[in-house]
């Protein structure tokens, strides 16, 4: 009995904390489906006139899809005074009657405003879930809770900052990895929720902007081969301090969604944890490039189990597939 109260009270606290952020909480519908669009990679610049088309891209994908939750994965307004970009952003989803979050990409906080500063912003934007509190290294790690019909939480959208580039140059070079309080943060948060479920692992999702290390060992499954394309290397850090792993060790992660390498798209499997890239949502100039759009995730409430697919700028449908469905063969022994 003092166990089943125990969860309870954990229940409660991270249940209703993970939402509490202006009020929205995020919910199953009526058929038990949440809809995720993931926009990525948009590389704004008012006062370039970059990228500007984007905003219609997205209202075009979301007119289509009619999500529950919008999440950008990163690099998205490259100007010096942000406002103007986030604003307009949140003025289509609250539109659309959608909430929406970000976590920050490399290039995020390259300009006028430091992370911290377009953290806070982001935190008191009308439809922006943003809750970094603080807990951990970086300004976008935050939990959001996805409520079933008996308003209990039955599945977790872990968001989190994969930071900049390295901190240890010259020895080290390249792109920023998840600093070890990270791994611990995600690994604490992970273990709380899984006590409070009777110590079942809640289905969860991980979005954040640089691919982790074991991507490239998605790409190279053998038996169970990646769907969509690699059109370049994966921009991972030159070194790995253990997030996969932890998922492994959490049990709850299916799938993690990147962006950062604009011309992939692939999602693949490795220990059986789907590792996807988003669709870059700016347009690229190359003939052979994807066209830009939006990766659509939906999760089935009381399953393990996700659906995605691309939307491209045009309204078509690319690359449906399903996991664990579309990734169950299973090695042969030799």
């Amino acid at each position: 009995m003092k166990n089943f109260y125990y969860s309870l009270v954990l229940l409660i606290i991270f249940g209703v904390s993970a939402n509490a952020q202006n009020g929205r909480e995020l919910k199953f519908n009526n058929d038990g489906k949440f809809k995720i669009v993931q926009f990525t990679d948009t590389h704004i610049k008012f006062s370039t006139d970059k990228n500007l088309n984007v905003f219609d891209i997205i209202k075009g994908v979301i007119k289509i899809e009619q999500p529950d939750f919008v999440i950008l994965t990163g690099d998205i307004i490259t100007e010096d005074d942000p406002q103007k970009g986030y604003l307009l952003f949140d003025s289509i989803f609250t539109e659309a009657n959608v909430p929406w979050a970000m976590v920050f990409g490399n290039h995020d906080s390259e300009h006028n405003w430091p992370r911290e500063k377009v953290g806070e912003y982001l935190k008191n934007l009308p439809s922006c879930l943003n809750n970094d509190s603080g807990e951990t290294y970086g300004n976008s790690n935050f939990v959001l809770s996805v409520y079933g019909k008996d308003s209990k939480v039955q599945a977790l959208l872990y968001c989190m900052d994969s930071n900049t580039y390295s901190t240890l140059k010259p020895k080290v070079d390249g792109y920023g990895w998840f600093d070890f309080s990270q791994v611990q943060w995600y690994l604490d948060k992970s273990k709380k929720y899984t006590l409070a479920n009777n110590g079942n692992p809640l289905p969860a999702l991980a979005f954040f902007h640089i691919p982790l290390p074991e991507y490239y060992n998605a790409w190279k499954n053998k038996v169970n081969r990646p769907i969509g394309t690699k059109h370049e290397d994966e921009c991972s850090p030159e070194i790995n301090t253990g997030m996969f792993a932890a998922m492994l060790e959490g049990g709850d992660v299916m799938g993690t969604f990147v962006g950062h390498d604009h011309i992939n798209d692939y999602i693949g499997v490795y220990y059986n944890i789907a590792l996807a890239y988003g669709r870059v949502s700016k347009v690229m100039q190359g003939k052979k490039d994807p066209k830009a759009g939006g990766r659509v995730i939906v999760l089935k409430e009381g399953e393990h189990s996700f659906d995605t697919w691309i939307r491209n700028l045009n309204g078509k449908k690319e690359l449906e597939c399903s996991w664990p469905g579309s990734f169950s063969n299973v090695q042969k022994k030799k």
